[in-house]
């Protein structure tokens, strides 16, 4: 019997620090891009996030679909944790 035959489910969980990076460096990475083609990122990140429109940030360096990736109720709770410092 191979030892993945079993019927138990396991659960798998990236601590909460790597996700935290993880999130930081794709931030960062459709900030710059943002600052590259000439935007100002803070304006057009705080537009995807108030209208979930992916118009809002640029195709360059594929930082529209980065920004995708971001759950929008995830990244205010992380952004507002961040701002308040808890």
């Amino acid at each position: 019997m191979s030892k993945f035959e079993n019927n138990k489910t396991i659960t798998f969980s990236i601590r909460e620090e790597e996700r935290d990076r993880e999130r930081h460096a794709r931030l960062r990475a459709v900030y710059d891009a943002l600052t590259e083609k000439g935007y100002n990122p803070l304006n057009q990140i705080a537009g995807y996030i108030l209208t979930e429109d992916p118009t809002y940030i640029t195709n360059h360096r594929n930082a529209r679909t980065i920004m995708s990736k971001f759950d929008r109720d995830e990244l205010l709770n992380a952004l507002l944790k961040e701002y308040l410092g808890i």
